[in-house]
């Protein structure tokens, strides 16, 4: 029976993992080494700006670790969606990064990278012919939102993968790519069950998070075979249990047994989950559903200009008992201070303010049951939004000054009705962005929105 051992090193790089971990990994000679570096998650900023989410320090640490196990077995490298979105600029990042300890190391291998950021040329042409469609609740796009995109990066599956590793590729740096496509493609090529690949890699993109209790980030390993795959985690007091490892095949997934990846869809309906012992599970009756066509997922981030944020506290009984009326009737007043800074150049459609109450309905907004049982004290999150950033600093300023003493009819003298944890009391964010795009292409070849370079190292 065919046998493919792929190693995880942690749920993303720059998360860190024990170092014992990863060398117990190294020592059961896996297949294959793989570690996601993005998400979604943590919103359209990295996209938008290609700015990175972990520190560069941490990053190299993880990458460190990976290219000297890797050079031990000599086998593929892969991190996925470089820098967290997985644009240009992220994997340039990480070619730096794998340079640079390269040089200190003392390595030398063949470095591929595949690249995910789009050419809004090639979109607004496939738009044109139809190719493009949306994910619900995404509303339909056009060409000018595609055009005022900052970055766009499709989500690849496995087969650029495979082609880079095809060419001859060691270590593979991927733009934005599916979670799962980092682990399942190495054992798809060595002729693996297509049902245990993909599920075995759903379990393992996010390192231990499959386990019973997860102490911190760390590695796990599969060995997955063609009808079915066992997973253990390599920290050896920690352990995977059949309801551990069934409870992550949901775990962020709209339908809790089928899992949408670009060529096809995993069934999970008939699997079964068996403890192998107290520490490790093995999975039987995975099953993959081929698609009759690929569909690559696009992620955009545009601007909405600079924004500024001012924390504040109320302690004020008398301004909790109408907080709601107290915040708009400022925001209403304020407008007429901001046509006399700019002299009516500025009005109430060139910006916004928002108001976040923490201690009330800041984390779930509309949706917090409870909304009605405030306490003695809460915490205002103010954000000031417009095009550019003198104007967002401006509005910024003045809007924190007229805020802390805005008026209550109980009191005709000056109030001070915040109280700021830091001076000055606006803090500059930059520029901000959104997402415009969740929608799908359909290509006509699977490497056709993706761009692969190899390189001596």
């Amino acid at each position: 029976m065919i046998e493919i051992r792929v190693l995880s090193a942690s749920g993303q790089i720059g998360s860190g993992f024990m170092e014992s971990s990863f060398a117990r990994g190294i020592s059961l000679k896996p297949h294959v080494i793989a570690c996601d570096g993005g998400s979604t998650d943590a919103g359209p900023h990295h996209l938008g700006s290609g700015q990175p989410h972990f520190s560069r320090p941490g990053v190299k640490r993880d990458m460190r670790l990976m290219m000297l196990g890797r050079d031990q077995l000599k086998v593929p490298l892969i991190i996925g969606s470089c820098g967290f979105a997985g644009g240009d600029a992220g994997v340039d990042w990480m070619v730096e990064i794998t340079k640079e300890i390269a040089r200190e190391e003392g390595l030398k291998f063949r470095l591929a990278t595949v690249r995910s950021e789009q050419d809004k040329e090639y979109l607004k042409r496939r738009y044109r012919e139809g190719g493009i469609t949306p994910l619900y609740p995404a509303p339909p796009i056009s060409e000018e939102i595609i055009d005022r995109s900052a970055h766009i990066v499709g989500m690849m599956g496995h087969e650029p993968i495979a082609d880079a590793i095809e060419k001859g590729g060691e270590i593979i740096l991927c733009g934005r790519a599916t979670d799962t496509s980092l682990f399942a493609t190495v054992p798809l090529m060595m002729g693996a069950g297509a049902g245990p690949v993909w599920h075995a890699a759903k379990i393992l993109e996010c390192g231990t998070a499959a386990t019973v209790i997860r102490k911190r980030p760390d590695s796990i390993m599969a060995w997955v075979r063609d009808n079915q795959f066992d997973i253990e985690p390599m920290d050896l007091d920690s352990r995977c249990s059949p309801q551990s490892v069934a409870s992550h095949t949901m775990y962020e997934n709209a339908d809790p047994f089928l899992i949408t990846e670009p060529d096809g869809t995993i069934d999970c309906h008939y699997c079964r989950y068996e403890a192998l012992n107290d520490r490790a599970v093995r999975v039987h009756d995975s099953q993959f559903i081929k698609s009759d066509r690929i569909t690559i997922k696009l992620e955009g981030a545009e601007s909405v200009g600079h924004q500024a944020i001012i924390i504040g506290g109320v302690r004020e009984p008398y301004i909790l008992r109408q907080l709601d009326s107290w915040l708009e009737a400022m925001r209403t007043r304020f407008a007429a201070r901001v046509q006399e800074i700019f002299g009516g150049r500025v009005g109430p459609n060139d910006y916004s303010i928002h108001a976040r109450v923490y201690g009330r309905d800041g984390v779930m907004g509309k949706l917090e049951p409870l909304a009605d049982q405030i306490g003695h004290e809460v915490c205002i999150l103010f954000t000031v939004t417009s095009p550019d950033e003198p104007t967002t600093e401006a509005i910024a300023k003045t809007f924190a000054h007229f805020a802390l003493h805005y008026p209550i009819p109980e009191w005709s003298g000056l109030i001070s009705g915040l109280a700021f944890p830091m001076a000055p009391a606006h803090l500059s964010r930059g520029e901000v962005f959104r997402f415009n795009l969740n929608h799908v292409v359909t290509p006509e070849h699977p490497l056709e929105m993706f761009r692969t370079e190899l390189m001596e190292v």
